[in-house]
């Protein structure tokens, strides 16, 4: 396994363990000149599936050797908050480590006025010393963009951030220490995507100046960028203004090192990847997940339409539960229940998408993906539905594995769209 490197990278998350030959023939197919992560897990889906950073990284592994895999790869312990979590996974082999402060975020900093702000920054101390040699800074972008970094911007940065990046830095020093222990390389990539406003210009320098001054092998930032990038679905919202920001947070990295930006939930987010690739000028990762969990389904589905029934009628019933960790907007009544659908590539099409109906360069915008995508732990963890699922998964393995590499050519076709 490797660090992420400075060339464009992508992430195939594999809840179940049974996905990577699948990812493996998609890169041989269409992946020239991209770096794999075929090991990529967050802690969060860990936790639903039961599964362990041994256990995730020994199933990549195994199924990149089923599939003849050579050639170099990385592997991202995805959104980590703690330092125990961090030692597993540095054991595990993993190199790569997103960092995720964002329980520590005070979002009453977005809107909070000038005296406010004022009185969060007097309360974090010390800590936040490096305003004295930001506020009144100019910065001028290489795309021609340029902001001010005035006392009221930096202060809002400090309120928001403040606690939070001291929680970066405790995770950085544990990763360091793990792979000082390890004799081994590694890379941090700063995730600040989980919130409902997207990444400031001003956020995204300050916080990445103070990563890299720190001596931080910084290898990619996850802004949050605007528009919708809920699970499932294309991205929605305005293509232009994705694009400016794409490449203004692009010129940031440029300014600051040369580091990766990269793109969290991009699974089907395939209208955001050429854009992304052309801003970055390749220096670019995306990572996805749950897109492989939905084409799993769609193996049930062309083998055995009952499970599928079941899984559609029991997720329709966990939905409420299981969609408040998740941006989605979809509802229930967006989606006949699966008893009201006789045909069964109609059932199909209606909760997993139909590529067909889908512009080349375009991604799902299919609700009913929604509904079965995030209620993969209570099915994978049902007493009935996981072993029949993984049964299903098991026995038709080579259609599993064709499907996935179908779905992800179409995904690396996207990404090199801008790359060539």
């Amino acid at each position: 396994m490797q660090t992420l490197g400075k060339g464009p990278s992508f992430g195939f998350g594999d809840r179940t363990g049974l996905a990577t030959p699948g990812h493996v023939a998609a890169m041989q197919r269409a992946g020239d000149g991209i770096l794999p992560l075929f090991a990529q897990q967050s802690i969060r889906e860990m936790s639903r599936t039961g599964r362990t950073p041994p256990q995730v990284m020994a199933e990549a592994v195994a199924g990149m050797e089923a599939a003849g895999w050579s050639g170099p790869c990385g592997a991202d312990a995805d959104h980590l908050k703690t330092a125990a979590d961090i030692a597993s996974c540095a054991v595990a082999g993993f190199r790569t480590y997103t960092l995720d402060p964002s329980d520590r975020l005070d979002d009453s900093a977005l809107d909070a006025d000038a005296d406010t702000l004022r009185a969060k920054v007097e309360a974090l101390g010390d800590s936040v010393s490096w305003l004295g040699h930001t506020i009144g800074r100019r910065v001028e972008l290489d795309n021609g963009t340029a902001f001010e970094l005035d006392e009221i911007a930096c202060h809002r940065v400090a309120a928001r951030y403040g606690r939070a990046l001291e929680l970066v830095f405790d995770l950085a020093d544990a990763v360091q220490a793990a792979h000082a222990e390890l004799g081994t390389d590694y890379d941090i990539e700063l995730s600040v995507d989980e919130s409902d406003a997207p990444t400031s210009l001003a956020e995204h320098w300050i916080l990445a100046e103070l990563c890299t001054q720190s001596g931080m092998p910084l290898g990619s930032v996850a802004p949050r960028f605007p528009g919708a990038f809920e699970k499932g679905i294309d991205h929605q919202g305005d293509a232009a203004e994705l694009r400016q920001s794409l490449e203004d947070h692009a010129a940031i990295s440029r300014a600051l090192g040369g580091y990766k930006l990269s793109l969290h939930s991009g699974s089907d987010k395939l209208s955001v990847y050429a854009p992304l690739a052309r801003a970055t000028r390749g220096a670019c990762h995306v990572k996805t997940a749950g897109t492989s969990w939905l084409e799993g389904l769609r193996a049930v589905a062309r083998v055995d339409v009952k499970l599928f029934r079941r899984v559609i009628a029991f997720s329709r019933g966990r939905y409420a539960s299981e969609r408040k960790t998740y941006a989605l907007s979809a509802e229930l009544g967006h989606v006949p229940a699966p008893d009201l659908v006789d045909d069964a590539r109609e059932l199909e099409n209606l909760y997993l998408g139909d590529w067909d109906r889908v512009p080349e360069g375009r991604g799902f915008t299919d609700p009913g993906r929604q509904i079965v995508h995030c209620t993969y732990g209570a099915v994978w963890n049902d007493p009935d539905l996981g072993p029949a699922v993984r049964g299903a998964l098991t026995a038709n393995a080579d259609l599993h594995h064709t499907l996935l590499a179908d779905h992800f050519e179409r995904h690396l076709r996207a990404l090199r769209a801008g790359l060539d």
